[in-house]
């Protein structure tokens, strides 16, 4: 009796390893298959991003090259002029190049290449120029139109802000004036 009671528990400890063995196999296997799904969603994620950036870079190839044809050619830029016809087409066309540096820069923004607090230093160096700042009030109107809770929308926003600043301070160092607000 005893030696059946000994087999018993000894056949049932071993199968209890067994048991466990199988668990921790199977258990590993699936941190395994689990830790391959990660992978391949990063893999994703980072396959999507680098195809927003390259649409990103192609729109910004494109926006130039529409915007260099219609600063070339004022009959072109007919088609896309909105500002006030009582400015001269010279300054439109300055408009033009105005706008050109301010989407490279929003761009720049939008692909990652520029941090919010970078955007906030390069649009504080632009918007120095007489010109950026009557480009940037003759488009308020087509900045009205864009949905406010829209990146460009609260870049404008920012700009807006900033020049307040710029026109407030009481220092020539403008490079100091106006905090970027954190993202």
């Amino acid at each position: 009796m005893a030696t059946r009671k000994y087999s018993a528990g000894r056949l049932s400890i071993g199968m209890a390893g067994v048991l466990l063995t199988t668990a921790a196999l199977t258990l590993s296997s699936r941190q395994r298959r689990l830790e391959e799904a990660r992978l391949e969603v990063r893999r994703l994620e980072l396959e999507e991003l680098n195809s927003r950036r390259a649409a990103l870079a192609h729109q910004q190839r494109m926006h130039w090259e529409l915007l260099a044809k219609a600063i070339d050619d004022p009959s072109l830029a007919s088609v896309i002029d909105t500002f006030d016809k009582r400015i001269p087409a010279e300054k439109r066309r300055l408009f033009f190049y105005a706008n050109a540096w301010y989407v490279n820069l929003f761009h720049l923004h939008e692909a990652g290449m520029l941090d919010q607090q970078e955007l906030f230093g390069r649009l504080r160096e632009i918007f120095q120029s007489p010109v950026m700042r009557e480009y940037w009030e003759a488009s308020r109107a087509q900045r009205a139109t864009l949905k406010q809770s829209s990146d460009e929308a609260r870049i404008g926003q920012m700009v807006d802000g900033l020049i307040t600043e710029l026109d407030e301070a009481d220092t020539d160092e403008w490079w100091v004036v106006g905090t970027p607000p954190t993202e």
